[in-house]
């Protein structure tokens, strides 16, 4: 009996396995005529439809190719500012003596504050005050120390900084720098007056389309008296640096007094199946150093340098500067697109697959939530059985 039911198993496993293999569906169709399902056909058909020509073809362009953009990027400010201190006395400066270097790549640096240690020799004076330099006598300093935070190099004896603390001596550039509090206003305020012509040279390899941001109805009168404004002249290419900071919602006087870092961002996003004098720059302007109220802990941007002399003694000297300034760095993106075939066939052979799932959508829908589901299944599956073919009388 046993052997009987196992018998009958192998012969079930075996016909499910030919049926696996050997059966063979086609398509039927089975017109229901029910308001609530040509309903829900048409309207995913529309849904559908409205994402490929309204997202796909009309908001992507996806039937263009697509390149991305080369560029390069030189930048000349102009202004001239005032200052009178008792260190330097009555001053004037220009661009010589605030842009620092004088050519960057896609950046350029304006010097706004400074603190200045003027006529700084070689020579041994006392180090400033600090946990690591103060001392009660020579055994405290070790001759040739060079501590990572000192300003020179110790020659092991103790002397006095001031009539109450005792520091290590050292061989440094004397006298040493004060380093505080940069001056609050800054000492170039006149900045913020300063401008900048950005000239920016991009290329379209993919397509051979070349281009700068002073456009060709811009001519030399224009550009000698025009200044970057969003709404009077949004295709100027020269800037006023209180303008870029009030953009992005800073105050240029405040920032000027510690210094930060400026991001200037260009995007040329160009539709060449347009005339070519539709694709022009925009320009956008943000701080990117961190600025957080929490956090205060060495701000802004600064960096020291020193201008050296010869005195009539062949002695040299220098005057140390600690500058704080903004730094503008030009950022350029881009995209262009142009008609092509074959992202258009792509484009249009995804659409008719989406079409098609229109169908099993509303099949689902049938088959699954309808009242007469189980009718709907009778009808639309249906088995033959295969008896050969008919002999011929």
């Amino acid at each position: 009996m046993s052997g009987t039911m196992t018998h009958a198993k192998d012969n079930s496993c075996c016909v499910s396995i030919c049926h696996l293999f050997f059966d063979y569906s086609t398509p039927k169709i089975l017109v229901i005529r029910s308001k609530k399902v040509g309903a829900i056909n048409r309207i995913t058909q529309a849904l559908v439809i409205a994402y490929i020509i309204g997202y796909v073809c009309v908001w992507e362009k996806g039937y263009q190719d697509t390149d991305s953009i080369l560029s390069s990027v030189t930048t000349k400010v102009k202004g001239i500012a005032v200052t009178n201190t008792s260190e330097l006395g009555l001053r004037i400066w220009d661009v010589a003596d605030y842009i620092i270097p004088p050519q960057e790549e896609s950046s350029f640096f304006v010097l706004t504050n400074l603190i200045v240690t003027q006529n700084q020799t070689q020579t041994h004076c006392a180090e400033i005050p600090s946990v690591a330099s103060i001392c009660s006598s020579d055994k405290n300093c070790k001759a040739g120390f060079r501590g990572p935070r000192g300003n020179g190099v110790r020659t092991g004896r103790c002397v006095n900084f001031n009539p109450t603390v005792k520091t290590c001596e050292v061989l440094a550039w004397c006298p040493l720098e004060r380093d505080g509090e940069p001056p609050n206003p800054p000492m170039l305020a006149d900045a913020e007056n300063f401008t900048v012509l950005v000239k920016n040279n991009i290329r379209f390899p993919k397509f051979n389309f070349n281009k700068r941001n002073i456009l060709p109805q811009i001519n030399s009168s224009y550009l000698k008296h025009c200044v970057f404004n969003r709404s009077t002249d949004p295709e100027c290419p020269i800037f006023r640096l209180k303008d870029m900071v009030e953009e992005a919602e800073e105050d240029f006087q405040t920032m000027a007094v510690h210094g930060g870092v400026m991001g200037v961002q260009i995007r040329w996003d160009c539709d060449l199946d347009m005339p070519g004098s539709w694709c022009v720059p925009r320009y956008n302007f943000r701080r990117l150093d961190n600025k957080d109220p929490t956090n205060t802990v060495s701000p802004g941007y600064n960096f020291r340098f020193a201008k050296y002399y010869k005195e009539g003694d062949n002695e040299e000297t220098r005057t140390l500067i600690k500058g704080y300034g903004i730094r503008f760095d030009i950022m350029v993106f881009g995209q262009a697109g142009k008609f092509d075939i074959v992202p258009t066939l792509l484009n249009i052979g995804a659409g008719l697959a989406l079409l098609g799932l229109v169908t099993v959508v509303c099949d689902w829908i049938v088959l699954t939530f309808m009242t007469k589901r189980n009718h709907y299944r009778e009808q639309k599956y249906s088995y033959v059985d295969d008896f050969g073919l008919i002999p011929q009388e």
